[in-house]
């Protein structure tokens, strides 16, 4: 036998049966640095803000959310369709397994124990939530006089993001083909946003961009994509898996540095994030 060539042969073998019972480090598709490793501690964004309608009820994991949240780390994360257990799962998974604090504010519109769990004479629960790195004030909670074929609402907290106090807002619209409920939500929403000189307007507004309900928001605002616009929905990324933009960075007086939808196996829609310019 060669000199050396019994060594190599054992590590070769030593490899082929780690990467049999580990497997790979990470699969084939998976986006470059997108993958975060327990443990390994970040700080947020100070400028990043993200919208994620994280689905529900569909049986994900809130390590599997958490992970997802934590690649990005943004100062503020609206989530929609959100159970306050899983909410709350999340934002420990978040400090314990990255090393990122969140406060949570709740926006809760129905308590559903088909949805969230719990016990029937206390169901948990099922809405809104906002998580931001920095403390949260002035919270509002409101529920749309109609919602459509389910309960639906917007909450709203001034917290701090890129060193600047701003006004958040967080909604979930009527789902599709209810688009006269979705008007009215909007005419609802958009004259408590037209106050405030800077604003965030994050969601799931279940309408394309050139939706005639959106109108009012259109007016009061800007997508964080400066290429979406009614005018322009045909530039707009989808966010979601059937491929339509349902999900939106609104901001009122403040701009975009950047903006990207991230695909996600873990809900129907995209995650959206933004970094923001509050100079």
């Amino acid at each position: 036998m060669v000199p050396g060539t019994g060594t190599r042969w054992l590590a070769g073998v030593v490899t082929l049966l780690c990467l049999v019972l580990v497997g790979p480090g990470a699969p084939a598709d998976a986006p470059l640095g997108r993958a975060l490793p327990v443990g390994a501690v970040r700080d947020v964004m100070t400028n990043r803000v993200m919208t994620w309608n994280i689905c529900n009820p569909c049986g994900e994991s809130s390590v599997d959310r958490a992970a997802e949240i934590a690649a990005f780390a943004p100062q503020v994360i609206g989530l929609q369709e959100a159970c306050v257990r899983d909410v709350d799962r999340i934002r420990d998974h978040l400090e314990s397994l990255y090393g990122l604090v969140y406060h949570v504010e709740y926006g809760m519109v129905l308590r559903d124990w088909g949805r969230c769990g719990g016990v029937p004479w206390n169901p948990g629960g099922f809405g809104e939530a906002i998580l931001s790195a920095a403390p949260m004030t002035d919270r509002v909670n409101v529920e749309y006089p109609d919602g459509g074929s389910e309960d639906r609402g917007y909450m709203a907290v001034t917290t701090v993001v890129g060193g600047r106090s701003v006004r958040v807002f967080n909604t979930h619209f009527a789902e599709r083909r209810q688009e006269a409920v979705r008007a009215e939500q909007a005419r609802v929403l958009a004259p408590v946003v037209a106050p405030y000189e800077r604003a965030v307007v994050l969601g799931d507004f279940n309408a394309q961009p050139d939706a005639v309900e959106l109108a009012p928001l259109w007016a009061l605002a800007a997508d964080a994509d400066p290429r979406c616009r009614p005018s322009g929905a045909h530039a707009c990324q989808p966010t979601t898996d059937w491929h339509s933009k349902f999900d939106y960075v609104f901001l009122r007086g403040i701009a975009a540095l950047a903006h990207g939808v991230e695909h996600t196996r873990y809900s129907d829609h995209d995650l959206l994030h933004a970094d923001l310019d509050l100079t």
